[in-house]
């Protein structure tokens, strides 16, 4: 695994992020969002919640703070995600998460770039062209290739998706694509920009088994770099599967922080 960059110019990047990204509360997709202490506590349309953390308490204090958001989402009946990043203060946070009752899942990389350090340059095999995308049709095209990837659904992806590009921090959506008149989509991605920041935030990225390494999500990464350089934006921001770690770090962006999802899920009693 490629280990965490600890430069000074990282050092800078991972606090313009936490300055800028973790600290604003955001969109809670038509839920609420409410600024409770030191944490950004979101309940979703859906009912399901996400508590992002700003540090600052320890001992007693933070045993409450996690003690309290439990209670809170036992009380709606309602799992939630506390996000945890290897940065955080006290040390000890993930062992007072598991303390009350949360449980980890599988760990992310946060990967942050300078827009002006990274490739402009895309670069796609013969017979593959990228397009950006709007409508219902393709997003459902999108659905079915993202499926065929994981083996699960991804039925909420085409409404997510659109509303996402019609939102006030506004999508762009990228897929890759054979150039035939019957054309097999192959790879698909989204950008956000954060109006009101300097970053812009790169998601999806899935290929298709039989296109990998080609140097398609590399091409993904690059256009949707330039559309972030267009509008204005400094830094690139994304959270990493172990399997795209390696590749974005190759392109330049650094690893800074390992993210957790801790997740408290109420029991049937709770419901």
């Amino acid at each position: 695994m490629i280990p965490l960059d600890n430069s000074p110019q990282a050092q800078a990047l991972r606090a313009a992020y936490d300055g800028q990204i973790r600290s604003r509360p955001g969109s809670a997709n038509g839920g609420t969002v409410d600024l409770v202490g030191p944490l950004i506590r979101k309940v979703g349309f859906e009912g399901d919640g996400f508590v992002q953390y700003l540090g600052g308490v320890d001992g007693a204090e933070l045993d409450q703070l996690i003690a309290d958001q439990v209670e809170y989402f036992r009380k709606l009946g309602a799992k939630f995600e506390w996000k945890y990043y290897s940065h955080d203060l006290p040390a000890d946070l993930p062992e007072r998460l598991t303390d009350a009752g949360l449980v980890p899942d599988e760990e992310e990389c946060l990967l942050l770039g300078d827009v002006a350090e990274l490739s402009s340059d895309v670069v796609l095999p013969e017979g593959i062209r990228l397009r950006e995308v709007t409508s219902r049709a393709d997003l459902e095209r999108m659905q079915a290739m993202e499926e065929e990837v994981w083996g699960y659904s991804h039925a909420w992806l085409p409404d997510a998706l659109s509303r996402a590009i019609a939102a006030d921090e506004p999508a762009t959506v990228l897929v890759a694509e054979t150039d035939e008149d019957d054309a097999k989509m192959v790879c698909a991605s989204w950008i956000r920009f954060h109006t009101g920041t300097e970053f812009a935030s790169l998601w999806g990225g899935s290929t298709l088994a039989e296109w990998r390494g080609r140097g398609i999500y590399r091409a993904h990464v690059a256009y949707r770099r330039n559309l972030a350089a267009e509008r204005g934006f400094r830094y690139l921001q994304v959270d990493a599967s172990p399997d795209s770690r390696g590749i974005l770090a190759r392109l330049g962006l650094r690893p800074v922080s390992v993210t957790v999802p801790y997740i408290w899920k109420p029991s049937s009693a709770d419901r």
